[in-house]
C-alpha cells in the first residue's frame, strides 16, 4: 500500500510539471509491480490520469496558461479518436497491446529526447502574458487530436508527451502553454478511453481509488512547482526514463508465448482481419495527415 502511494504521488508530480507522462508509468506500474490485469491496469489509468489531469489544470488555469480553445479543439478531435482506440482494443491480445504499449513509449521518450526544439520562452520573456495564438490552424489541430487520441484509447497512453509537441511544433505555444493545455486535452482523451473500455473491461475500484489518491496530491504538487522549474530540462531527463520503461515493457511483453499468441490470433479463421483492418486504417490516416498538413500550412501561412 505505502508503495503504491508513493509511486502514485511520483506519477502525479510528473504529470502537474510536464503536463503528462503519467500513463507512461502507471500501466507498467500496475501491471509489473502489483501484477494487474493489463486491460484493467489500462481502464484504471485512465480514472487515475484523468482526475489528477484535471486537479494539475487547476494551479495552470489561475496562471492563464492553458489556451482553451485550442485545447478544445484537439481535444474533441481526441475524444472521438479515444473512443474508437478503447473499443478497437476489444479485439486485440492483452500481451500485443502491452507491446504496443512499449512501442509508444519508446517513441515518445525517443521524441522528447531528439525532438525538434518548440518556440521557447524567450519571446515569453518580452511577451510574459501572450502564450496562445491569435489563429490556431484548425484542420492540423483536429487531426492530430484523433491520431493521439486514438493511440491513448488503445493503450491507456494518456498522450502527454505526444500532445505537448503537438501543441508546440503544430499550434505554436510556447511551453508553459502548451503543459497547461495538454492537461485539458489529457482529462478529455482519458474519459472517451474509458467510456470505450468500459464497455468490455471492468474496474478494481480499492485500486483505482488508491491510485487516484496518491496522483491527485503529487498533480497538485506539480502543478504548483511547475512555474519554478524549467520544463525542457525536466522534459529530456524524463525522457530518459521513458526510454528505460519502454525498454522494461518491451522485454517483458515480448516473448516467444506472445510471438505465438499473435500467430494464432493472426490465423484464428474466426478472427475479421483486425490486425490487417487496424495498419490499413493507419496507412490511410498517415496519408490523409500528410496532405492536411501540406494543405493546412499553406493555408495558415497565407493567413499570416
Amino acid at each position: 500500500m505505502i508503495l503504491t502511494l508513493a509511486l502514485s504521488i511520483v506519477i502525479g508530480l510528473l504529470l502537474g510539471l510536464l503536463g503528462g507522462g503519467g500513463s507512461i508509468l502507471t500501466v507498467p506500474m500496475l501491471v509489473y509491480v502489483l501484477h494487474v490485469e493489463p486491460k484493467v491496469a489500462i481502464v484504471t489509468s485512465f480514472v487515475v490520469v484523468g482526475i489528477s489531469s484535471l486537479m494539475a489544470l487547476i494551479p495552470h488555469a489561475r496562471r492563464s496558461s492553458v489556451c482553451w480553445k485550442s485545447g478544445m479543439f484537439f481535444g474533441l478531435a481526441g475524444m472521438l479518436g479515444a473512443f474508437g482506440g478503447g473499443r478497437l482494443a476489444s479485439h486485440f491480445p492483452a500481451d500485443l497491446l502491452m507491446a504496443l504499449f512499449g512501442l509508444i513509449s519508446l517513441s515518445t521518450g525517443l521524441l522528447m529526447l531528439h525532438g525538434s526544439k518548440p518556440q521557447t520562452t524567450d519571446a515569453l520573456a518580452t511577451e510574459p502574458l501572450r502564450v496562445c495564438p491569435l489563429q490556431v490552424p484548425y484542420l492540423r489541430v483536429l487531426f492530430d487530436g484523433f491520431f493521439v487520441g486514438a493511440l491513448t484509447g488503445m493503450v491507456g497512453v494518456g498522450g502527454g508527451f505526444l500532445i505537448v509537441p503537438a501543441l508546440t511544433l503544430l499550434v505554436g505555444l510556447p511551453i508553459q502553454g502548451a503543459v497547461g493545455t495538454s492537461l485539458l486535452v489529457i482529462a478529455m482523451n482519458a474519459l472517451a478511453g474509458l467510456t470505450g473500455y468500459s464497455q468490455h473491461v471492468g474496474l478494481d475500484l480499492n485500486l483505482t481509488v488508491t491510485v487516484t489518491t496518491g496522483a491527485i496530491v503529487g498533480s497538485a504538487m506539480g502543478g504548483s512547482l511547475s512555474s519554478y522549474v524549467k520544463p525542457e530540462l525536466l522534459r529530456r531527463s524524463f525522457g530518459a526514463l521513458v526510454v528505460l520503461v519502454a525498454g522494461y515493457v518491451l522485454y517483458q511483453a515480448v516473448t516467444m508465448e506472445l510471438l505465438i499468441t499473435a500467430k494464432q490470433w493472426l490465423l484464428d479463421p474466426q478472427n475479421p482481419g483486425w490486425a490487417v483492418a487496424s495498419l490499413v486504417l493507419l496507412w490511410v490516416l498517415l496519408r490523409i495527415g500528410s496532405w492536411i498538413h501540406k494543405t493546412d500550412t499553406a493555408i495558415f501561412t497565407a493567413k499570416r
